[in-house]
């Protein structure tokens, strides 16, 4: 058994990420859950081996003799492309594929919420879609880079480690640069993006000091900056983001990320009700003038769920509770999976059960016609 027929296997049964590894047979994951691939042998080191290097270029196979590790990317003509990372175990070769489909699906066939098409479309400042590994933020953005190409004019330089989907250049000029091939790091792209005419810059990931400091700076500068952070939601995010620096510097942090913060995506995929696939549950947080004060104001930091929660009319914020039960009212998911997933499970059970709770006034528009937009009941596939 080879590898791209693995890959064939894993793609036809909708797997998200194949898992190879010595001792074991081919394992996917499918809606989240691990399953070997029925009836395939076990893998011995020497085939996880070959399949390894042999997908590997000598830089690759270099770096990973050195480092015992290395991040790449796999295309199969008419299958798809797949994000690869190889590690060394207990003295042997595995490695996990994620698979990265070839179209760039939109905002709207990803059940997403309509307000981000307003944020792809802001011409200045920091957005960041945050989550576990897994979650589909690398797919969230895909579908707003995209967005952009489809509506505005502009210069989109993309820095990714390794780079996933493929952009064709449409109204927007689109230059993807990939960590350990086109650059050294993602510090040193994003200070040299800054000098070749862009409107929008993408960050594969937040991971340093260097990286986030350069990306305020950005984003302070004019261009709209857009990348990942591996948190559970916005209110971890903005303090991760000021955590990341010493205490003598974390107050002019606030001050300067108040200002340029313009949203935060947080999302987590939900297993449907039917069984077929899963839906985003999505949390928004927009940088209005409050949530401006919450990040300035380190005592008033705690409040960004409430400032969310408050904010859906006027502004299409939502918590991860409330874009829960606008599925569940939606018969996407069921109660025990929404109360399993809610961050806050007995306000979310008395909502459903009808009993006034005390932040009862944050679930006025959530009561059974799928949100504020009115697009709640038309959620129809599972892109992810």
């Amino acid at each position: 058994m080879d590898l791209n027929e693995i890959l064939t296997i894993a793609v036809k049964a909708r797997g998200s990420d194949v898992h190879i590894k010595s001792g074991l047979p081919p394992i996917v994951r499918i809606d989240g859950k691990l399953r070997p691939i029925p009836n395939a042998p076990r893998l011995s080191p020497e085939m996880v081996a070959d399949m390894a290097y042999g997908i590997m270029s000598e830089k690759q196979k270099k770096q990973f003799d050195e480092s015992y590790e290395t991040d790449l990317a796999y295309g199969v003509p008419g299958l798809g492309r797949f994000r690869v990372s190889v590690y060394s175990q207990r003295g042997s070769v595995a490695m996990v594929l994620r698979s990265i489909p070839f179209g760039i699906p939109s905002i709207d066939s990803l059940n997403l919420p309509p307000v981000l098409k307003k944020l792809a479309l802001e011409e200045r400042g920091l957005l960041l879609v945050t989550g576990t590994t897994g979650s589909g933020k690398s797919t969230t953005l895909a579908s707003m880079i995209d967005y952009i190409n489809d509506n505005r004019t502009c210069n989109v330089i993309t820095v990714e480690d390794p780079v996933e989907y493929l952009h064709k250049d449409k109204k927007s000029i689109v230059s993807q640069r990939e960590v350990g091939f086109d650059t050294a790091s993602f510090g040193n792209a994003l200070r040299s993006a800054l000098r070749q005419d862009p409107d929008v810059i993408l960050v594969g990931e937040m991971r340093d000091l260097e990286t986030i400091e350069t990306a305020l700076t950005a984003s302070e500068t004019g261009h709209l900056v857009m990348s990942t952070l591996h948190t559970l939601d916005a209110a971890e995010t903005i303090n991760r983001i000021i955590s990341v620096f010493p205490p003598f510097h974390q107050r002019q942090i606030r001050m300067q990320l108040s200002s340029v913060i313009k949203g935060v995506v947080s999302q987590r995929l939900v297993p449907r009700a039917d069984g077929k696939g899963r839906v985003p549950a999505v949390e928004v947080m927009i940088g209005t003038a409050r949530i401006r004060e919450c990040i300035d104001d380190k005592e008033k930091t705690k409040q960004i769920p409430d400032a969310i929660a408050q904010g859906f009319v006027s502004y299409g914020m939502q918590t991860f509770d409330q874009s829960l039960m606008q599925l569940y009212t939606g018969k996407l998911i069921t109660y025990e999976e929404a109360l399993r997933q809610s961050s806050n499970p007995d306000d979310f059970a008395l909502k459903v059960s009808g009993i006034s709770s005390t932040s009862n006034s944050t679930w006025d528009q959530f009561g059974g016609e799928g949100g504020g937009d009115g697009e709640g009941d038309s959620l129809k596939v599972d892109k992810y």
